[in-house]
């Protein structure tokens, strides 16, 4: 291209990459490849004393067509695997060809800038030269453009391309100015997974398999995973704009079940952890609770029949036992008949006859548990409490190993008597469909019989409640206070209650001729409200140690810190409990780093979309859940809505506020969708001002389904993925009925 030794026609880059860098060597490759990489050429350092230095640029403009043009540094260290040096020179766009000397001098110039001479130094050679050249390239008329990574950014599935794009030009993108629409591709499937801000899409479904085609093209050519930059121009042709090598991707996580059987991540203890936990946890407490939970079940029952769970990328999921003639004949045998007559009322019974299953079983178990379970973990909180301020080191653990033994105990007793409440409500929809049909609201359906129910009324959350059993996280004392409309709560409860009135009343009018059926209703109608009670009087104390575990944790970590174990008493709980009760006696020296590494990864696992599910059911016993969740729908969700569990019936619209934790509460305003990876009770007061709730994760019987129900709003629990798949502001419609969320804007 002309004489002049310091301009390179681009397609001569890749071998002269010492002087044109490496965005242009690897455009030229791409170019020389087949890739559609719009003309242009390179400019050298040596440009800037040529006198000729405008007429020349506008011949090689011409030479590529003219038009407008794209000016961009390529530096000989940028876009390497280590080292991208993204957004750290200046590029401009939109260049006339009399601006292209203009822009190329300022271009060189911001190559010497401190912000770029510190990550140099820093990342690359220490000290040296940054060599760098100014690539100009005819600029791309773009409708739509974005950013494509042929790995996930956060997982690191090397199976998902994620395509973000914004209509025009990408600079918005790039910059961070704005989110963009996403795109997850997997197998030629795109599934948009973030709408952007405008009403209508950037792309369809067509153009982000193409961008997506294009990358897995660009990333089996370099071998490696990338992060391109591409354009499609208003004639739809789509352009190659920059490639690089992925830098800081995550190790690669899967998903496999741990063991045959269907795995939950949001049945039992699951239901209480919305995230992946932390070390000192999985390694403490939780071994503690699921000991806990067996000892409640010998207690009771006289056997213990383990339940399976286990932690897969750190998230926790457990399994039903494997039904076997050896478990059988334990069951039997230790049991002595207690087990069997138990287990039989408590699991099968229940959904037949709720009111026999209370008679014979349930009602004593309750008994068992307000009398002598709930009693003896306040007694031991309280004598705990008495103690943590003063006691030593191996006085802390033995005190936190308690109750959290104990704190499993309650929980066997929650997960029996109060998780009848969901099969009951079941049993009672089905009696109300075959023989109530058109009776009740549809939009509402059975679930107004058991609102408004004495002794259910909202409140604040007690000091004690949680956002997660995870000890790491605060306690609901430990939150700033949520403002909420007490007395538009208390009217609002005794409006539901006065509906709930009103169904009864109705219910038992069309039945009044029909007096076994009439006897049979209120029979069902009676248990499963009481039930319902049950179920929220149980949850309201299972986390009464929590405070206590938080001290615990709290002076065990001040403890380390003191001695120069740790860099700060928090970091305890990203030990193990080994390392814990090793340290008490000994000064492991490198305590400190393996907290700082572990916390690191947490951090990158918490952010993981974890699957409700791994695994499939046993052919004979099939997903319970499922299927439950199939009983309850009022009817089938949209093909393309975000499908869930039918929580709490009724139809709400309004905007997305996604809220990750207590740092998201104040910007919650009245009349929000409250979209989170889970609520729990330290929210409580957050359902106040919503229009609904949507959950990643949860179940009919989880903490969101029956709160909303308390406040008379819809729920969609056990999306999955909803805080993934929508953004604050997107404007959407809650179907509690049939478990469905439609995004309308």
């Amino acid at each position: 291209m002309g004489t002049r030794s310091w301009l390179i026609d681009l397609a001569d880059a890749a071998a002269a990459r010492g002087r044109a860098g490496g965005k242009a060597a690897v455009l030229a490759e791409l170019a020389g490849a087949g890739f559609a990489v719009p003309p242009g050429f390179v400019v050298t350092a040596d440009a800037l004393t040529d006198p000729g230095l405008v007429e020349a640029l506008a011949q090689a403009a011409a030479r590529c067509g003219g038009g407008r043009f794209a000016v961009r540094s390529s530096g000989a260290a940028e876009d390497l695997p280590d080292a991208s040096y993204a957004g750290l020179y200046e590029t401009f766009l939109d260049v006339a060809p009399d601006g292209l000397a203009e822009a190329v001098r300022r271009c060189f110039a911001a190559a010497g800038s401190e912000r770029v001479r510190a990550y140099h130094d820093r990342r690359v050679q220490p000290g040296g030269e940054a060599t760098m050249a100014v690539l100009v390239q005819s600029m791309v008329d773009a409708a739509a453009a974005g950013v494509v990574f042929t790995a996930h950014p956060v997982t690191g599935a090397r199976d998902q391309v994620v395509v973000t794009a914004v209509a025009g030009l990408g600079e918005s993108l790039v910059s961070g100015e704005q989110n963009g629409e996403e795109w997850t591709v997997c197998s030629g499937q795109a599934v948009r997974t973030r709408a952007g801000s405008g009403l209508d899409g950037v792309l369809n479904t067509g153009q982000a398999a193409e961008v997506a085609d294009l990358a897995v093209r660009v990333a089996a050519h370099y071998g490696c995973p990338q992060d391109i930059e591409w354009a499609i121009d208003a004639v739809g042709r789509l352009w190659l704009l920059q490639s690089r090598p992925m830098t800081a991707l995550p190790d690669a996580v899967s998903w496999d079940p741990p063991g045959p059987g269907l795995w939950m991540r949001n049945f039992r203890v699951g239901e209480w952890l919305p995230e992946a936990v932390t070390p000192l946890f999985a390694t403490w407490l939780l071994p503690e609770l699921e000991g806990g939970y067996l000892d409640g079940m010998h207690t009771t029952i006289g056997v213990r029949v383990p339940f399976r769970w286990a932690l897969v990328n750190d998230w926790y999921y457990t399994a039903a036992p494997v039904p076997s003639a050896r478990l059988l004949a334990a069951v039997l045998a230790r049991g002595r008949g207690r087990a069997i007559r138990t287990l039989f009322h408590a699991l099968i019974q229940v959904g037949r006859d709720p009111a026999a299953a209370d008679r014979k079983v349930l009602s004593g178990l309750y008994r068992h548990w307000r009398d002598v379970q709930l009693a003896r973990y306040r007694a031991l909180v309280t004598t705990a409490q008495a103690e943590v301020d003063t006691a030593g080191p191996a006085r802390l653990a033995q005190l936190a190993t308690a109750i959290a033994r104990e704190a499993g105990a309650y929980m066997w007793l929650l997960a029996v008597v109060g998780g009848s409440a969901w099969k009951m409500e079941a049993r009672l929809a089905r009696f109300c469909r075959e023989h109530l049909t058109g009776v009740l609201d549809p939009d509402i359906g059975v679930q107004v019989l058991l609102r408004g129910l004495p002794g259910a009324e909202p409140g604040a959350p007690a000091g004690h409640e949680v956002q997660s059993l995870d000890w790491h996280q605060p306690v609901a004392a430990e939150l700033p206070p949520i403002a909420a409309d007490h007395t538009g709560i208390t009217a609002r409860h005794q409006m539901l209650s006065e509906q709930r009135a009103a169904a009864e009343a109705t219910c038992r009018a069309v039945l009044a001729d029909r007096t076994r059926l009439l006897s049979d209703f209120d029979a069902l109608l009676r248990v499963a409200q009481r039930y319902a009670a049950i179920r929220e009087e149980q949850a309201r104390d299972f986390t009464l140690g929590w405070p206590v575990l938080r001290a615990c944790a709290a002076r065990t970590g001040q403890y380390l810190a003191d001695r120069n174990l740790l860099d700060q008493p928090q970091d305890v709980h990203f030990c193990t409990y080994d390392e814990v009760v090793a340290a008490i006696d000994a000064d492991p020296a490198d305590l400190a780093a393996r907290s700082r590494f572990r916390h690191a990864a947490w951090e990158q696992r918490r952010r993981l979309a974890a699957p409700v599910t791994l695994g499939r059911p046993p052919r004979l016993i099939g997903d319970l859940i499922d299927n439950a969740v199939r009983a309850a729908r009022g009817g089938d969700p949209d093909a393309d809505a975000i499908a869930g569990h039918p929580a709490s019936a009724g139809r709400a619209t309004g905007p997305v506020r996604i809220v990750r934790g207590p740092d998201d509460f104040a910007a919650f305003t009245q009349g929000e969708v409250l979209v989170a990876r889970a609520t729990s009770p330290a929210w409580t007061l957050l359902f106040a001002r919503a229009a609904a709730v949507v959950t990643d994760g949860g179940t009919l019987a989880a903490h969101a389904s029956l709160v909303a129900r308390e406040y008379g709003i819809p729920a969609v629990v056990g999306t999955g993925d909803a805080t993934s798949r929508l953004h604050d502001g997107q404007i959407v419609t809650v179907d509690g009925t049939t478990g469905s969320v439609t995004i309308l804007a």
